[in-house]
Parts: structure tokens; sequence; C-alpha cells
């Protein structure tokens, strides 16, 4: 039986490593992780609240630091990694209805929100409803396909990798 603080650590290294890994997967893809039409490959991270509540600080972080060090302006900084938090925790809350649902709040929660921050904060001409396509096709492909993907791998070996989670 762990400790309270032996849980606490790996709570900790695993929130730590999933923003780490976030960070790394957003600016390799920078190049196609921001604007109107986007496909940001780390946000397929937002399937592991599914399986650890350490996924959820995890990718509201890695959101945060990636959209800090990639220089967005401080509305996407704030609203972007909130629509991530969101996100997170809507994958937490759905974790033991079904796993197709688990990609939603990200698709939903990205599409819904990114097109406000493109829109007034950089000044995007493209009209909202359009980016709320744009966005939550790019979403689709990040967490409904390669999020899917790595639920399926990582399902196989949640008794190993995440039996002593909190």
């Amino acid at each position: 039986m762990k400790t309270f603080r032996q849980n606490r650590v790996l709570f900790t290294a695993q929130a730590a490593m999933t923003a780490a890994i976030y960070v790394v997967l957003t600016v390799i893809g920078a190049s196609f992780s921001f604007g109107p039409i986007q496909v940001r490959i780390s946000e397929a991270l937002t399937i592991l609240p599914a399986f650890t509540p350490a996924g959820i600080p995890g990718v509201f972080l890695g959101c945060l630091i990636s959209n800090m060090v990639t220089g967005a302006l401080l509305p996407d900084i704030i609203f972007g990694s909130l629509a991530t938090l969101i996100a997170a925790v809507g994958t937490w809350l759905l974790r033991n209805k079904s796993r197709f649902l688990a990609p939603v709040p990200p698709i939903l929660a990205n599409a819904v929100i990114v097109p406000f921050v493109l829109k007034y904060a950089y000044m995007e001409p493209l009209p909202i409803p359009f980016m709320m396509l744009t966005v939550g096709f790019g979403e689709v492909i990040s967490c409904g396909v390669l999020g899917m993907l790595l639920y399926t791998a990582l399902n196989q070996y949640k008794n190993i990798i995440f039996k002593t989670a909190v």
C-alpha cells in the first residue's frame, strides 16, 4: 500500500512528465500547432485524464508553458490553456462511460473557445463559425484519431503504468 506521500510524488511526477511531453510535441510541431487551421499533436495527450487525474494538471501546464514559450499572446495563453483544462476535466469526468467519449471534451472545448481567441487576440479575419469547424477538425485529428490511438496503446498496459496513480 502506497503512502500519501508516495502517491503525491507519483502524481506530481506523472503531471510533470505529461506537461514536458506536451511542450516538446507542441514545439516540434509549432508550424501547424497554431492559427485558424491547426493540428496540435500534443492535444492527443488530453486523453490521459481517462487513465489518471495527474493528466489534468499535466496537459493544462503543458499547454500553458507551450503557449508561453512559443510567443502566444496573453489571451491565447490564458484562454487557450483554460480550454485545455476544461477539456481535461471533461475527459476525467467521462472516464468511466465509454472510451469513445474521451476525446469529445477536448474537441468541443477547443472548437468553441479557440476561434474567439484567434478572432479577438490575433485579429484573424475568418468568421468564427468557420474557425470553429477548422479548429474542431484539427482537434478531431489530434484527439479523435491520435488520442484514440494513444488510448488504445495505453489501455493495454494501464494496470502496469497507472496502477499506483492517485
